[in-house]
């Protein structure tokens, strides 16, 4: 029954109902009742299924829109960075958390969710529960983001531009940053992505910061190779004229992948992901989060 289930499902990700909120909330009712059929297959392929999607959307970004969208988040992405990181350090300390998992949930709310916790974690030896906690704080909150994002913005009337803007800031996962913008237009999906993979980026210099602090030697970041992925396609998309011809059919696969990649991220938070995480940990995402979506909405609304 629950492969079966989960089958169904899948087959209506891929239909034009299915949105990326609804595929995340599909996968969150499956986790919960019936349970996922495949956590090692979902676990394996929501990574690379994401990294691909996102090359997609490159085939449907100018590089001249890219480049001023990426001015004008650069000042909100140091700020906010290094807002967080201290931040974190101060809240951490108060709800007497250990240093390595205060400073992963640190740079997962920073920088890029699960994929800045990968990049550091090694970096400062963390062992498995203490990513674990990180990981499932962060994946939390990236389902609640997504359905509370497009409402407020809504309601705030925020235009597109502002709105990608937010969510690249705001929203921990590229997955979920993606998905909230694409629910609220193609612009603001534009904005979101190109802003949030520039921040991605940011995974190298704090990753070599925290070998130093944490005084380990000897380490070796990896660069994000699907951000150069979506920058060659935006780039092709721009100056290679023949390209817009495929353009808009592989930016519409990279939306389906998308909405699966989210309805796989959904199936994997089962009850035991979310219980392991813990009130203290949980309470400094928490905070850490509302503090940067809350500072962020007022400058980006308020500019």
């Amino acid at each position: 029954m629950p492969k079966v289930v989960f089958g169904l499902l899948l087959v209506f990700c891929l239909t034009p109902w299915a949105s990326p909120p609804v595929a995340l909330a599909l996968g969150l009712v499956l986790a919960q009742t019936v349970g996922n059929p495949f956590p090692a297959f979902t676990k394996k392929y929501t990574a690379k299924l994401l990294q691909y999607s996102v090359i997609g959307l490159g085939f449907g970004l100018n590089a001249h829109a890219a480049v001023q969208a990426g001015r004008q988040g650069l000042l909100f992405t140091i700020a906010s960075i290094f807002g967080t990181l201290a931040l974190g350090y101060i809240v951490g300390r108060w709800l007497k958390l250990g240093r390595v998992v205060t400073h992963l949930i640190s740079c997962g709310t920073a920088i890029c969710g699960g994929s800045a916790i990968a990049a550091v974690g090694p970096v400062v030896g963390a062992k498995d529960e203490e990513m674990s906690v990180a990981l499932g704080t962060v994946f939390v909150l990236n389902a609640v983001a997504l359905f509370a994002f497009p409402p407020i913005g809504h309601a705030l009337a925020m235009s597109q531009q502002q709105f990608g803007l937010w969510c690249a800031i705001a929203i921990h996962d590229t997955s979920s940053v993606v998905g909230a913008a694409a629910a609220y237009g193609s612009e603001a999906l534009g904005v979101a992505t190109t802003i949030k993979l520039a921040r991605a980026l940011w995974i190298i210099p704090v990753a070599l910061g925290t070998a130093y602090l944490f005084k380990q030697k000897d380490v070796k970041v990896k660069l994000p190779w699907f951000i150069l992925g979506f920058i060659g396609a935006m780039l092709l998309n721009t100056y290679v004229p023949a390209t817009r011809l495929v353009g808009p059919w592989l930016g519409q696969a990279a939306r389906l992948g998308l909405v699966v990649t989210l309805f796989f991220i959904g199936a994997g938070l089962s009850l035991k992901t979310i219980r392991a995480v813990g009130p203290r940990p949980f309470a400094l995402g928490v905070l850490l989060w509302v503090v940067i979506s809350s500072v962020s909405l007022y400058m980006i609304v308020s500019v």
